[in-house]
């Protein structure tokens, strides 16, 4: 954590360290894999300064495995990867969201499947970090488009995760997580950091971890601290162990869900520039917002009624902003680095009442500005 301002030229995964340490990170526990590994030795450089623990493990399940553990014993925790990584966390990813563990999961996408193209840039995980782990589940998942923005970004999911008892996806891309950007970090006394709600201490006899309150977030007390605190992967009561009933089932996913879906308004972050004139809209996220703003700003200067949207969130999806811009715009581009992904979200929400139109590069390529440019030109 850095005492006063400073600014320094950052790389894109080690802002995530810089994001990290700034918001009291404590712990990582993971395992290399291209383009994440800088975000690991960051850590494995910075975490044992402040007297935090890094640990590489065997393999990507252990990694989040491990950092769940952390996270259980009241710290911090954290873990990176990329697409094949992230495929194999899924499963603990689940448990993390069932035990409503804190956890940041970070995925600097590279090109898939498989193997793929491992240097190479993508937005390929976008459904995989709604849907890869298995059941209906919340989550949350941002994507910064700067290297100030991961920074940004790094920061609002730990506050998220220790706010809401959840996981929370950072989704970088190769280009964010590599390129390097002058950047202004701001000084301890200028961040808001978020801790988790903790219960008092005063009735550890009669303590349910899994209690229901009006926020639908329950105190979690540290591991260890004479609390006791049952976690399972199985459906559970307020007490933490399973009844194994379709009642204790139904409202716990109820809660779950609800914790998120009544803070919308919170989670939900974007950026925009959309005039009351302007009938074409570019919607982004991730490293394809340098391209689609740079384009909206050109067009403009050629006369064309053109706007952008930059989703730093992407789950749960801008759903209401999607639609009021339907109301307005007649036609919705959006430029993704995949075959076409969060179009269908935009898609779905726009109900026909605009024309929706994708940019799709899948070859480990960029899109460019000309190439939004060129669409947005059909518009006057």
């Amino acid at each position: 954590m850095r005492e006063k301002k400073e600014n320094i030229l950052l790389q894109g995964d080690m802002a995530v360290v810089e994001g990290g340490m700034a918001v009291g990170a404590e712990f990582f526990a993971g395992y290399p894999i291209t383009p994440a590994s800088e975000v690991a030795e960051g850590f494995a450089n910075e975490l044992p300064k402040v007297g935090g623990k890094f640990i590489q493990m065997e393999d990507e399940l252990a990694g989040i495995a491990c950092a769940i553990g952390g996270s259980l014993s009241g710290k911090k925790s954290i873990t990176a990867t990329s697409g094949p990584g992230f495929s194999l966390k899924q499963e603990n990813l689940g448990l993390a969201v069932m035990i409503e563990s804190p956890l940041v999961v970070v995925d600097v996408q590279r090109v898939g499947p498989s193997t793929g193209l491992p240097t190479s840039p993508s937005q390929g995980d976008v459904m995989q970090a709604k849907w890869g782990t298995h059941g209906d589940h919340p989550i949350i998942a941002l994507s910064p488009s700067s290297v100030k923005e991961t920074f940004d970004l790094t920061v609002k999911a730990f506050n998220f995760a220790e706010k809401y008892r959840q996981p929370v996806i950072l989704l970088l891309d190769e280009i964010v997580g590599h390129m390097r950007e002058k950047v202004s970090i701001p000084g301890s006394d200028e961040l808001e950091i978020v801790d988790r709600k903790r219960p008092d201490g005063t009735d550890k006899e009669n303590f349910n971890p899994y209690e229901w309150t009006e926020d639908n977030v329950p105190p979690m007390p540290d591991y260890g601290t004479g609390y006791r605190y049952h976690t399972t992967g199985l459906f559970h009561d307020k007490t933490g162990f399973p009844r194994g009933t379709t009642e204790d089932a139904k409202r716990l996913m109820d809660r779950l869900t609800d914790k998120i879906e009544e803070n919308k308004d919170d989670i939900i972050l974007f950026d925009e520039d959309i005039r009351d004139e302007d009938n074409v809209v570019v919607v982004s996220y991730g490293s394809t917002v340098r391209s689609a703003i740079s384009a909206v700003n050109e067009a403009r200067e050629e006369g064309i009624k053109a706007g952008w949207l930059k989703l730093k969130t992407i789950w749960p999806f801008a759903d209401e902003k999607i639609k009021e811009i339907a109301e307005k715009a007649d036609k919705i581009i959006v430029p993704e680095l995949n075959q076409g992904q969060l179009i269908r979200e935009v898609e779905r929400h726009v109900a026909g009442k605009a024309e929706v139109v994708g940019i799709n590069r899948y070859d480990g390529t960029l899109i460019k500005p000309e190439h939004v440019l060129a669409e947005l030109k059909g518009v006057k």
